[in-house]
């Protein structure tokens, strides 16, 4: 992966396809078949805004009016940014995701009362354990 430099920081260039595609290259392919997955088969809704405290576009990833993941992007890739309570934990730890993103959440300083997943995607052969993070977040009350 490239150095990790956020993007889509121009405030006057929304994120479209073609600017999208620009940046990341290979990793377009995965970013499409992606949020084709969650609005066809989840039925989740992506919300773009350009956030002026973070001085850049993100994508509010939403079930209904709950959150369930943010998108940002980076250079040639994207990024998943999950939320999770202490009491969310137990049920992530049976998951049949990867060790070292376990491993991650556990690790991972928390802001606030909430614990951060972030996930850095650029290939499809992570998208399995993505999906089964979207799905087990969905899943929580």
């Amino acid at each position: 992966m490239s150095t990790e430099k956020p993007l889509l920081t121009e405030e006057a260039i929304y994120p479209t396809d073609e600017v999208l595609k620009s940046i990341l290259c290979d990793s377009y392919e995965v970013f499409e078949e992606l949020t084709n997955k969650i609005t066809n088969d989840f039925g989740l809704v992506l919300e773009w805004n350009y956030y002026k405290d973070q001085k850049a576009w993100l994508c509010k990833v939403l079930n209904k009016k709950k959150n369930i993941f943010w998108l940002s992007i980076w250079d040639k890739f994207f990024k998943a940014t999950f939320f999770f309570t202490e009491k969310h934990l137990e049920g992530f730890s049976v998951l049949d995701v990867s060790e070292n993103i376990k491993e991650n959440l556990c690790l991972s300083k928390p802001v606030g009362k909430l614990l951060p997943l972030l996930l850095n995607i650029d290939n499809k052969k992570q998208l399995d354990d993505l999906l089964k993070i979207i799905t087990f977040k969905k899943s929580l009350k």
